[in-house]
């Protein structure tokens, strides 16, 4: 065994340099070799991306890679394929180590059953809202003669008549019943020529009608205002409830129009 003299000062500085140095190697061999070497220190495997595969497609890839996964959740998204991926974290392109659990979110198997919301009396546009808050798909429209212009009268589904609080699977497409602004009700076309614009257009809405378009006829002798010709005429006879009546009025538009 080699001895170190210490005998003097310089022997002893010499003895503690040497334990000094013998403690650094060893210090930085542990740390920055053997650590490393034991646990592949820098080496990272980039997360693949997983959406829409299924099951055993994720885990071929994820058993490529050295990374495990672990499903944490299931949720139904319509249009999607039954157990397949549809989020994972970590996300895709992110850097891990080997072994990392990759946690996954899959479409079920089975849409749930939810309640219809209350469509009718509504507008088109509310009621489409309702059904996507819900989980239903956008609607079908049928529309049929009713003056209840753009207002949901009811609801189908199948073909069938569904009402509010009826329990249908999530994803499902329904189909809105309509009003088209017409009425099956025939009324008696109301005669307006001679009359002051003002007054025609109180008689239409009082007969359930609506005003069409308003031309105006500068060259006309008759009275500024004063309804000339309308369409349909009078002479037509019946109209449907909803529907327009247009107005040929003498003058000039007032300013602004």
């Amino acid at each position: 065994m080699i001895k170190i003299p210490t005998n003097s000062k310089k022997d002893v500085y010499t003895h503690a340099a040497i334990i000094v140095c013998l403690l650094m190697v060893l210090f930085f061999g542990f740390f920055f070799i053997y650590l490393p070497w034991s646990t592949n220190h820098g080496e990272t495997i980039t997360v693949p991306s997983l959406k829409g595969l299924t099951m055993e497609e994720a885990e071929d890839l994820l058993d490529e890679r050295n990374l495990d996964y672990e499903v944490t959740d299931s949720t139904f998204t319509p249009g999607k394929k039954p157990l397949t991926v549809l989020s994972q974290y970590p996300l895709e392109n992110s850097k891990v180590k080997q072994g990392r659990k990759i946690y996954l979110t899959i479409n079920t198997e089975t849409a749930p059953m939810i309640k219809l919301p209350k469509l009718t009396e509504m507008s088109v546009r509310s009621a489409e809202q309702q059904l996507l808050i819900a989980g239903l798909l956008k609607p079908s429209l049928e529309y049929q003669n009713d003056i209840r212009e753009n207002e949901v009268l009811e609801v189908k589904y199948q073909g069938t008549k569904i009402d509010a609080g009826t329990l249908i699977a999530k994803g499902s497409k329904v189909t809105l019943i309509v009003g088209n602004g017409t009425g099956n009700v025939e009324l008696e076309i109301p005669c307006l020529i001679g009359k002051p614009l003002d007054e025609a257009i109180i008689i239409i809405s009082g007969s359930g009608l609506q005003k069409g378009t308003v031309i105006y006829d500068p060259d006309s002798t008759e009275p500024a205002g004063t309804v000339i010709r309308q369409n349909p005429a009078c002479e037509d006879g019946k109209i449907k409830a909803g529907e327009m009546i247009d107005l040929w009025v003498a003058g000039n538009p007032p300013s602004g129009e």
